[in-house]
Order: C-alpha cells, then structure tokens, then sequence
C-alpha cells in the first residue's frame, strides 16, 4: 500500500487505505530509510481539495554525553544538505570539528568547543562558513529539532519547546545528569543563535511510553512508581526506533518483526521490540542501568552501594561521580572509556584492559539473550552505535555462544562490515539475521520535528 503522511489536528499517520500506522517501525519500513537519505515521506498539509508540500530546512541538533552532532535536511529535496559533529570523548586531544556536504568534507580542523553550548555554537559558525557549499541552507533554518534524552513522566511525545517545557526539561536532568543538562545548553545555544526558528524536542524515553507494567515497574513498594515516579523509563529510544525500522526495511518484513537492537557507544543500552513496538530494554529509571558502558557502571548489586557508604564514608555525590564517570570501560582497564583505546591496550597486554573487553562483551551477551527470550524469540539482532558499527570483535565476542538462540555470526562478513554501509553480516545458515546499521537518529529527529510544526500550523 502507499504510505502517506498527512496533517489534521493529530498530525495522524496512515497507510493509504486509512489504516492508522501504529509503530515507528512501520513508518520506516515504508519510507525507505536509506544511510545518508531521509525518510521518503511526504508532510502534507491538505486544503481546498489539494496536497501542499511546504519546503522546510530543518536542523538537527543531538547533543550526546561527549559530543554534538548536527546535520541540516531541506525536506523538498528530502536530501541531507550538510552534517557534522564535534566529539570530546579523549581529554588528550582538542574536540575536532568535522563538516560534510554529503559524502564530501569540508571542513575538518580542531576547535575549542569544549562543552555542549560551545559545540553548537561552532557547528552554526562551520554552517554559515560552508555556507556556499550549502546553496544558504544554514541562512533558512526554519525550525531545529533537539534531541532531549529524558522526558520522565512529562513527555511522552515530541513537543515544542518554550520556558515550561525548558523548566521540565532541567528539572529532569537529576535523573539524566551526562544528558539532560547537554540538552539545555545545546538548546539554549540554537535558541540565542536562531530566535526566529521554531525549537522541538525529541525525548529519547517516548519510545518507551507504552512498555508492558512488569517491564516498566521495579520489584520496589509499588507507591514509589504510584507517587514518586520511580519505574523504568529507557533510553536511546530515538535510535532504536531507527534501527527497528531500518531492521524492516532491509528484511522487507514490517509485520510482528521480532528485534533486539544493541546502541553501542559511550552510553550503551539493548531494546527487544515486536513489530517496531519496544516489550523490554536495558536502562531504567535513569540512563546508569543495564550494560556496562564507557564510564557508566550499568547494573550492579545496591548492597554494594549501601556498603560503600556505611562502612568507606562515600556520599551520594562520590556514588554519583563513580558510577556515572569512572567506572565501565575505563574504570576496569585504567586506559581510557574509548574503546579503541582499551582495545590497543588489550592487544599489547594490558590484563586490565583484556578484562573490561571480556567483562563488557559478557554483560552485553547475557542482555541479548534474556531479551531474545522476552520476545519469544528473535529474527533480527541489530548493532549500531559508535562501538556497534565499527567494533567487529566485540561483535563476535558478544555473538559467540548464541547460536542456540538461531544467531550465528559470519567472521569474514563481519569483519568486512567496519565502516561499510548497513549490512547483514549473519552466516547464511543463520535462523536470525546479525545487521550493522548505522545509527541515524537525525532522522527520526527530523520527522518528528516536521509533524509538530505541521501539527501546529494546523492549528492556527
């Protein structure tokens, strides 16, 4: 059936029958999400009997623990004008800034962005810059699409962002603090410099607004969820949307599709979803649970924490600081949270570093097993993230010894896949498919960000 996407008051979407479309899945696997396209839909305001498409540069802003990320799409063209990041994860050396018009660079120099708002700062400066490059894309910016990863029990949609919804945002970063905060300088960098533009929010915890109760809620009095707030929220939502659609459209399988997606990077998180609808995931009340990550310790036993404070005087503040910035990766080996680091460092006999490899590959392992079985089974492991895509060892490492759930890797795909474009490196005998994808939560940013503002043009 034709997908098409058209504007009412809901901004509803459906098939071309009126059949509503229910998952975000199904929205990409319809729309022909392609590495280094956007989707192939269309944001049609509908009057006087006839279909208006409304040209619209967009900007995408996703402000990440250790990094900016940005990327410019002119939605007439549905092509993307120009991207970019800015990336701080090694303290050892300067942020670099890296431009692309397309498969092309254009600038790539290091900077003294060292923080979130500074970041966006720079990539606004590199857009005008290139700005000849871009045709004047980065002078026509009518509206930027923010990426905001906990919206708590206050957001469970994309929304528009003015002083409330910036007041709830920082009132949630207790909750997200490597986050939430990156957020707010980021978007109140892009608001200072682009007033005229319309901001909205994306919030990586939507994805999870319908979980199940027994995978939401903690085995914890139960007036804590009820009164407090306190059940599991998930994270990295934006991206396992991507990657559930992205899972479809190259299986060209959209209906009760079952997926355990892997977000590999300095944040690290797994997600088992059916038909693009998340059942279960990793992360938690905040971003610490689950897997072990770059500086995060994900899930540990709380006795331990107890004893910690009761018996080695460490406060909440020391517990805070551990947990979120110097344990993982970098607080077994010593080395660094960057992986390639610790895998160099492994590689030259460092134990330390061989046993945060093994430890995180373990961790991660374990995860997509249990979530495989959540859902009855799985036809599709996804990776994806900066690990995910381009760290074929941990990929094996984490595959190996899951071939009783049908997932059976192929070494020489998989090594070929470093780098490459989203691809299936399963053995052919394998009754689930093993898919690298690259992680493109721009995307799901920027159709997000383009129904709210039809939304709202509805309504005037």
């Amino acid at each position: 059936m034709p997908f098409e996407c058209y504007n009412e008051r809901t901004a509803r979407l459906a098939w071309g029958d009126g059949t509503p479309v229910r998952s975000a899945a199904s929205i990409a696997a319809v729309a022909g999400l392609m590495r280094g396209g956007v989707p192939h839909f269309f944001m049609a305001a509908r009057g006087g009997g006839q279909d208006k498409i409304e040209v619209m540069s967009i900007l995408i802003v996703n402000a990440g623990s250790s990094s900016v990320k940005f990327s410019l799409f002119e939605f007439d063209a549905r092509v993307e004008s120009a991207s970019g990041s800015i990336d701080w994860t090694d303290p050892s050396r300067r942020p670099r800034l890296v431009v692309r018009a397309g498969e092309n660079v254009v600038t790539s120099v290091d900077c003294d962005a060292s923080n979130h708002r500074a970041g966006v700062v720079a990539a606004l400066r590199s857009l005008a810059d290139v700005d000849h490059v871009l045709g004047g894309e980065s002078a026509r910016i009518e509206a930027v699409g923010h990426r905001v990863v906990h919206g708590g029990e206050v957001f469970h949609a994309s929304v528009l962002i003015d002083e409330r919804v910036r007041a709830a945002i920082a009132r949630l970063a207790e909750l997200a603090p490597l986050h939430n905060l990156a957020a707010l300088e980021a978007i109140d960098a892009a608001r200072e410099s682009l007033p005229a533009a319309k901001h909205v929010a994306a919030f990586d915890t939507a994805y999870y607004s319908n979980l199940p109760e027994t995978s939401k809620t903690y085995p914890l009095p139960l007036s804590w969820r009820d009164d407090w707030g306190i059940r599991r929220y998930g994270f990295h939502g934006l991206s396992h949307d991507y990657s559930n659609g992205r899972a479809a459209e190259l299986l060209h399988n959209r209906d009760g599709l079952r997926v355990v997606s892997c977000h590999l990077g300095n944040g690290c998180s797994a997600t088992a979803a059916r038909g693009g609808v998340a059942i279960d995931t990793t992360m938690g009340y905040t971003p610490l649970e689950g897997l072990m990550m770059g500086t995060r310790a994900g899930s540990v036993d709380a006795g331990i924490l107890i004893e910690t404070m009761r018996t080695r005087g460490l406060t909440a503040d020391d517990l805070d600081r551990i947990l979120n910035r110097e344990s993982g990766l970098l607080g077994v080996s010593g080395v660094a949270s960057d992986v390639r680091a610790v895998e160099a460092a492994a590689i030259a006999g460092n134990a330390r570093a061989r046993l945060a490899l093994d430890l995180f590959a373990w961790r991660l392992r374990s995860a997509i097993g249990a979530l495989a079985v959540t859902l009855g089974g799985v036809d599709a492991l996804v990776f994806t993230g900066g690990i995910g895509e381009h760290a074929a060892s941990l990929r094996a490492q984490a595959c190996a010894g899951l071939e009783c759930l049908g997932i059976k890797l192929d070494a020489r795909k998989n090594q070929d896949a470093v780098g490459a474009r989203d691809c299936d490196v399963a053995d052919d005998d394998s009754k689930a498919r093993v898919l690298v994808v690259a992680a493109r939560e721009d995307l799901v940013i920027a159709r997000e960000a383009r129904l709210i503002l039809d939304a709202n043009h509805a309504n005037l």
